[in-house]
């Protein structure tokens, strides 16, 4: 698993690896980044469902009652397949755009 810092959000990347293990990385990391908005990159899993993406629900969930973003970066599943509660985009510089704006949200109590 890698991390990039990006000012306050945290890119997570993974390469070669299922999404189960994936997701147990993720979990076991997640107190290391939990102060930070985190971007996930989804890019590496060639075949993804929106099943697939419900498996980040939980902590998706987790993360935004902490008033941090968490973000899903891929281009297999649209947002309109997956609930509201999962922010998934295509690209990483939409993903930090949408931090930006849901920390103005934030701050402006929308």
């Amino acid at each position: 698993m890698i991390f990039e810092k990006d000012g306050n959000s945290t890119i997570v990347f993974q390469e070669n690896i299922s999404l189960a293990k994936f997701m147990e990385n993720l979990n076991a990391s997640y107190d290391k980044i939990r102060n930070d908005h985190i971007v996930v990159n989804l890019f590496s899993f060639t075949k993804l469902t929106s099943g697939d993406v419900l498996e980040f629900l939980q902590l998706s969930n987790k993360h935004r009652g902490a008033k941090k973003s968490f973000v899903l970066v891929t281009d297999k599943v649209t947002y309109d397949e997956v609930p509201d509660e999962i922010c998934v985009v295509p690209t990483i510089q939409e993903a930090l755009d949408l931090i930006d704006m849901e920390e103005i949200e934030r701050d402006l109590e929308l």
